[in-house]
């Protein structure tokens, strides 16, 4: 196990390596995301929570889910906020504690999108219920009290692929766009080939096999060329200034470093930071890492500044 780890990480990770192991491959989709549901522990209460159901990217009903500070404010800014899960796993309720948890450090409303999953809907449905949900939450901004300038879009692992994935749409379509996008070490490259990935390929919460097994169930072989799957592909001038955090002992480390690089050449504003002593999904674990609550308040910060 990596040295340099924090010592309530190695506590996690050493606890979670010793439950048994779950074959991604094996497992009925349905059975597989019962199996991975992800740990919520006690969370913060906000000012109100409530759901809206709008017309997703196919025209198909979309839940969101609304969370609201306590706090009045004639404007607040708001944040859509995507899931990760490997474009396959997780919901609304397994990101529910980090959802409150940016809510209440930015004063933010924060909107989080059950956008469709893979392998049931592959690329590029996901990406599109995302646009679908940040044009949605663009046009509504009077009505929730919102900032029309300060919406941001984020997202954790693939949530955060999906949040670049974003930005580029609206870039690109025209129309409403993101005032930053905040991203919690995303998936970027589906070669899944860097020296993180092969450093950290087991034993480290996401393995390697893993990462690829989500690729396959979510972007079909005619589109891996596709900018809006893999952003490494993309054009990139002309994006929100980046928050993009990685973690230290993470699979996914070097290609978000590198996305952090690319943006920064095609001329964006980019604050990057690496979690040395942590691993893939940290901030899920809001009551037993620290980091975790360290990376909420960073990204809060960060609203202030779009």
């Amino acid at each position: 196990m990596n040295t340099t780890m924090d010592t309530e990480t190695r506590r996690l990770l050493e606890a979670m390596n010793r439950q048994p192991a779950v074959d991604f491959s094996q497992l009925p989709i349905e059975a597989l995301r019962q199996a991975m549901t992800m740990p919520q522990g006690k969370v913060e209460a906000v000012g109100r929570v409530w759901e809206e159901t709008i017309a997703g990217g196919d025209g198909q009903p979309l839940r969101l889910r609304l969370y609201a500070p306590e706090a009045a404010a004639a404007t607040r800014p708001a944040m859509l906020f995507l899931h990760g899960g490997g474009f396959v796993l997780c919901d609304l309720d397994s990101h529910d504690n980090i959802c409150r948890a940016l809510c209440n450090a930015a004063g933010a409303l924060v909107v989080s999108v059950a956008y469709r999953l893979a392998p049931e809907h592959p690329f590029p449905a996901a990406p599109e219920d995302a646009y679908s949900a940040f044009q949605w939450l663009a046009s509504q901004a009077v009505e929730l009290d919102v900032d029309a300038n300060n919406i941001a879009v984020a997202g954790d692992s693939a949530g955060g692929n999906l949040a670049v994935a974003t930005s580029l749409l609206c870039r690109d379509r025209g129309g409403p766009q993101p005032a930053r996008q905040c991203l919690l070490y995303p998936a970027i490259d589906a070669a899944c080939d860097s020296d993180s990935m092969h450093e950290f390929a087991e034993g480290y919460l996401l393995s390697r096999e893993q990462m690829r097994w989500f690729w396959s169930q979510y972007l079909p072989a005619s589109q891996r060329q596709s900018p809006y799957a893999q952003p490494l592909r993309a054009e990139l001038a002309g994006l929100p200034p980046t928050t993009l955090i990685t973690a230290g002992c993470d699979p996914l480390r070097d290609e978000g470093q590198a996305f952090a690089e690319a943006l920064a050449r095609a001329g964006n504003t980019v604050a990057y930071h690496c979690e040395v002593g942590q691993i893939h999904g940290f901030c899920s674990y809001l009551q037993g890492l620290p980091a975790a609550r360290r990376v909420v308040e960073q990204v809060a910060a960060s609203l202030g500044k779009a």
